[in-house]
């Protein structure tokens, strides 16, 4: 927690999608460290909306804007004149990328162009990670992935978000390579879970509405597998990698342009479960069953999804901290207090100091 004060005390943050899920986590952490948080977004996505629960619209410089809209995002970025930026903002769902792929290739890379472009014209030491997602990788197999495994994607929300990391990959050798005063990363997380996620069509938030409507819950994948984590571990791993690369640059360039490179976070290898695994978990915090649907809607989801974080670990110091039931049960102690009336804010500034606390 010190060391991650010293690094962002007083310092301005600029953040596109700040108003979704994993970006109203990340303004609640920086503001606890006494950054000056920036955000660019469309309004939140959902209702209710965690950035709406936390009130964080008066708490911070809270801009409603479309990344795809380059004039926009390059003033917001000038005016701010960040020491560290975190691009968020995207269309995250895999199925809803089906629906409608040319809003999500459009946001997803061309938005992404759009904010690599805006760092061009800052003038000041500034370290920026570019999230984009562990299904950036060509298929799914058996060995976790690397962070050279090939890049492909086989539905449109994979595909867009692989080519926004070519895209951060282009601008780096293009633009950054060497810069004295920028440094890029890419940021590739596993499927992230916690209190406060409110989308349609996404499973532990599909869980809390059915048993909160006391329905059976419905599965399509139960034995697919994925990188679940509670969303503080790739948060922290963010924070980590900005930090290290803006304090390269006041330094040693070199370690900057060492570090500007793509990381993996995520979860050690037996917290790698199942959709079933994950649902009886759940229901081990509260009661209720869930059964087996066919999907026949032909949509494409990866059977096996697997990250390799060895680099993480080895260059950042990155560890996970909460295993999977830890994970799940602080997911859903956030969902049950919550309902039971306790404030949003108290019980996420609670499970960061926790986390932060843990070994």
């Amino acid at each position: 927690m010190q060391s991650l004060k010293r690094a962002y005390a007083g310092k301005r943050v600029f953040i596109t999608g700040h108003t979704g899920f994993k970006g109203s986590w990340l303004c609640e952490w920086l503001l606890s460290l006494g950054a000056d948080v920036w955000g660019f977004s469309l309004p939140p996505p959902t209702t209710p909306s965690l950035f709406d629960q936390l009130g964080l619209a008066r708490r911070l410089n809270h801009k409603i804007g479309d990344i795809r809209d380059a004039s926009a995002l390059a003033k917001s970025i000038q005016t701010c004149r960040p020491h560290y930026l975190f691009h968020l903002a995207a269309q995250p769902l895999v199925r809803a990328s089906y629906d409608f792929p040319g809003d999500t290739w459009t946001t997803n890379v061309i938005g992404t162009v759009n904010v690599l472009e805006g760092l061009r014209r800052v003038s000041q030491a500034c370290a920026a990670v570019i999230v984009t997602t562990d299904k950036v990788y060509a298929r799914s197999q058996r060995a976790a992935h690397k962070e050279d495994s090939p890049l492909g994607g086989e539905d449109p929300y994979g595909a867009s978000k692989a080519a926004a990391d070519i895209s951060v990959d282009a601008w780096r050798s293009a633009y950054f390579a060497g810069h004295r005063t920028i440094a890029v990363a890419s940021a590739r997380a596993g499927n992230v879970i916690g209190g406060g996620d409110w989308a349609k069509d996404r499973l532990v938030p599909d869980c809390v509405r059915a048993l909160a409507q006391g329905q059976t819950i419905a599965i399509r994948h139960p034995a697919a597998v994925r990188p679940w984590q509670h969303v503080l571990e790739p948060l922290n791993g963010y924070l980590m990698l900005a930090a290290r690369l803006r304090a390269g640059l006041s330094g040693r360039a070199s370690e900057a342009r060492g570090l500007a490179t793509a990381f993996n976070f995520g979860p050690v290898a037996r917290d790698h479960r199942t959709v079933r695994e994950l649902v009886t978990e759940i229901l081990k915090h509260a009661p209720g069953r869930w059964h087996h649907v066919a999907d026949r809607s032909k949509k494409h989801e990866a059977p096996l999804l697997r990250l390799n974080a060895t680099k993480a670990r080895r260059l950042l110091g990155w560890i996970p901290r909460w295993d999977f039931p830890t994970t799940v049960g602080r997911t859903i102690e956030w969902y049950l207090a919550a309902a039971a009336g306790r404030s949003p804010v108290d019980l996420t500034r609670r499970q960061i100091s926790d986390y932060l606390n843990s070994k």
